[in-house]
Parts: C-alpha cells; sequence; structure tokens
C-alpha cells in the first residue's frame, strides 16, 4: 500500500477534523508531532484553583488543571471557552496572554508523549459550586476547590505548582 493510498484512505475516514478526530487517528498523530493544549487555571476572589479529577491510562490519578486539546484551525481563545464550558459547564472570564508556555515530553511513552502547554489565567466567582452530577470522589471529571497545590497532583501538572 502506498503512502498516497493511504493519505486518500485517512482524508475518507476522517470527516471533520476541526471538531475532532476519531481515537485511533488521533492517538497515531500524537506519535508523530507534538500536540498543542490550553490548560485553563482558574482561580476565584477568595485564591482558590478549581482542579478536577482524572483517571486515565496516560497520566494516572491525581488532579489536574482542566485542558483541553486545540482542535485544527481552531484559536487558543476558542478552545479556553470550550474547555471551561466542558469541565466546568461555566463560562470563564480568562487573561487572553498566557501566564506560561511549557514543553512536557513523555520519554516514557510515544502515543500522546509530547505537548507544548499553554497555561491561561481564568476567573470565576467563588459562589461558583461545581454541580459534578452525581459523581463522587475520586471519580473522573469530579472538580472541586482547592486553596493550595494538593499532594495528588497528576505527575504532568506538577510544572505548574508554582500557580497553584
Amino acid at each position: 500500500m502506498s503512502i498516497i493510498s493511504v493519505t486518500k484512505t485517512l482524508n475518507k475516514y476522517i470527516q471533520n477534523p476541526c471538531v475532532g478526530l476519531p481515537d485511533k487517528v488521533f492517538y497515531f498523530i500524537s506519535r508523530l508531532t507534538p500536540l498543542v493544549n490550553v490548560d485553563l487555571l482558574i482561580r476565584d476572589e477568595k485564591g482558590r484553583t478549581l482542579l478536577s479529577w482524572r483517571d486515565d491510562k496516560y497520566t494516572g490519578k491525581g488532579w489536574h488543571i482542566p485542558s483541553g486539546i486545540v482542535r485544527f484551525k481552531e484559536t487558543l481563545e476558542t478552545r479556553v471557552k470550550k474547555v471551561a464550558k466542558t469541565e466546568a459547564d461555566m463560562d470563564v472570564k480568562f487573561e487572553k496572554t498566557p501566564i506560561t508556555i511549557k514543553q512536557c515530553i513523555h520519554n516514557d511513552r510515544d502515543t500522546r508523549g509530547h505537548f507544548i502547554s499553554i497555561l491561561y489565567k481564568c476567573y470565576l466567582p467563588s459562589t461558583f459550586i461545581p454541580l459534578n452530577k452525581n459523581l463522587s470522589k475520586k471519580q473522573p471529571r469530579y472538580l472541586k476547590w482547592h486553596i493550595s497545590c494538593p499532594k495528588d497532583l497528576i505527575k504532568a501538572h506538577d510544572m505548574y505548582k508554582e500557580f497553584i
């Protein structure tokens, strides 16, 4: 099979890359090139940080800063808004200039092994109470306000400890 026929097959399989990719294609691409993601440092006026519980084979178990991978032809600002809506079911105010940009290379794996992570400072009022829709603590997507950096922050987000 030639690379041209493989490319044609992929183009038929991928309906609209602007809304995301099928998992198998996404994981394949993640083995070839860095992924760009936005991370949302969501704070309130009390100085608390909103974190989400995560439990998957790539990051393990722990608290993490809500984040999302930028889609094809999507602006960073649009991805910030979509992550906030998806993770917290809220519209957040955010600073247009990132706090920091980090490169994250996971030498222990190839799939999802290289990220360019862009951290944005976001704001929610302290009156925001996470809905958690029948989730219990330690279930993926469970949200909680933190007054300091938790001990069980996922390892990939150790690079953000100074901000939490």
